[in-house]
């Protein structure tokens, strides 16, 4: 009787052994077939996204605006021939990559982004009086403390860091890389690696969501740089573009700000424009980044230094149809730099006018100034770099060419094994 009774004690014992067991086995298989997705070269986007049913949300996205004209969803062609070849990491860089993955500064005074925010990524190199243009200009954007504003650093500058640090009027994220190769740092950075190494500012915020508030995120995120002023009004206006795109111009890839044509401040009537995709106070959303994303190739290979001009002259005219924006009839940014990305580092050689930047403001400028009920006026021939432009040059050397394709495929199958 004693060693039934005994048995009988043991039996759920044992159960719950052979359970735990089974479940640490499965968890195991399940991280190794998740890692051996990552770094398989033959990884099939769209077959993970099947699977973690976020392909059913890009569609979604597609019906409410994503953009594009259609197309569906679209990745990266991984050559299976092709070896990332990517710098190796220093003392320095490890301890940045550690930072960056902090959690957002200021929740404490802001602590929930709006339901309905679009996040803003501001790249900067080393130019601090532009830092500091920008960053007063952003203070007094309405609507700025409902949002996540990730300054997109592509490397670590001591000046720099305190501006960013000294930021009050929003949630705020700081993320500092450095751009080389063969295991060496370049300067001056490289313009057009920039775009797909700060690239994983836009992949971890649509794909792995290593913050509470982006997880899945799948909206609009709007980009700016360091020598753009922003208007009071532009957070709203880019807010109302966005909303208004579906209905008013659903061929539509983006949203700006301001006019292509940078020396514009707009016609002033009462109808929206839908034009060429400017590089001031443009956003889209991750459909339309994945349809950039998968031209990586082309991107890459184009003889051109500057990554605008790349955009203009290859990678939209691959697209197959017109590649409009839709802005509003007045500027809500306008670029005040006077001098290139690389020049005008440090405080003793600066490119604006007594080291400031000089606009004037007007009342309308101060609140929302675009109307649902507008018309949409499209320019369909415009001026400027267009397909069959060859280049500037500087984009010749292939070790540029592989760095910059290798940030693609990297930050390519790290958003893929996020689903």
């Amino acid at each position: 009787m004693k060693d039934t009774a005994v048995v009988r004690r043991a039996v759920p014992l044992v159960l719950a052994v052979v359970f735990a067991v089974l479940v640490l086995v499965s968890f195991l298989r399940s991280r190794t077939v998740s890692r051996a997705t990552m770094i398989s070269p033959s990884y099939e986007r769209r077959e993970s996204l099947l699977l973690s049913g976020e392909a059913a949300e890009e569609d979604d996205e597609q019906q409410q605006g994503g953009g594009g004209g259609g197309g569906g969803d679209v990745g990266l062609v991984l050559d299976p021939n092709f070896k990332p070849s990517l710098p190796k990491q220093t003392e320095l860089s490890l301890s940045l990559e550690q930072k960056n993955r902090l959690p957002p500064r200021n929740r404490d005074l802001f602590p929930k982004l709006a339901k309905d925010h679009i996040k803003i990524v501001l790249y900067v190199h080393n130019r601090p009086q532009y830092l500091q243009v920008v960053i007063r200009s952003l203070s007094s954007v309405q609507g700025i403390g409902e949002t996540l504003l990730i300054v997109s650093h592509d490397g670590f500058y001591p000046e720099m860091d305190s501006i960013v640090q000294s930021i009050r009027f929003c949630q705020i994220t700081p993320q500092q890389r450095g751009v080389g190769f063969s295991g060496s740092v370049r300067q001056p950075p490289l313009s057009k690696d920039c775009v797909f190494e700060a690239s994983l500012v836009v992949d971890d915020e649509y794909h792995l969501g290593r913050f509470g508030e982006t997880k899945r995120f799948g909206g609009h995120i709007l980009f700016i740089e360091e020598d753009h002023f922003i208007y009071p009004n532009a957070y709203r206006n880019i807010q109302l573009l966005t909303a208004m795109k579906p209905r008013k111009c659903p061929e539509c890839y983006a949203v700006n700000l301001a006019p292509s044509d940078v020396t514009s401040k707009g016609e002033g009537g009462e109808f929206l424009v839908a034009e060429k995709v400017g590089n001031i106070g443009y956003a889209f959303n991750r459909t339309v980044w994945r349809k950039i994303h998968a031209k990586a190739r082309e991107f890459c290979s184009f003889d051109d230094y500057n990554w605008d001009i790349t955009m203009w002259a290859t990678v939209y005219p691959s697209f197959g149809t017109p590649v409009y924006t839709l802005r509003g009839p007045r500027r809500s940014a306008a670029h005040f730099g006077k001098c290139g990305l690389h020049q005008g580092q440090g405080s003793s050689s600066v490119c604006i006018d007594d080291g400031n930047a000089k606009f004037e403001i007007d009342e309308i400028d101060k609140v929302a100034n675009i109307k649902y009920d507008w018309p949409v006026q499209v320019y369909k021939k415009q001026g400027g770099y267009q397909a069959g432009f060859r280049g500037w040059g500087g984009w010749g050397d292939e070790r540029d060419r592989e760095l910059c394709l290798s940030f693609a495929y990297m930050y390519h199958v790290q958003g893929a094994s996020s689903g």
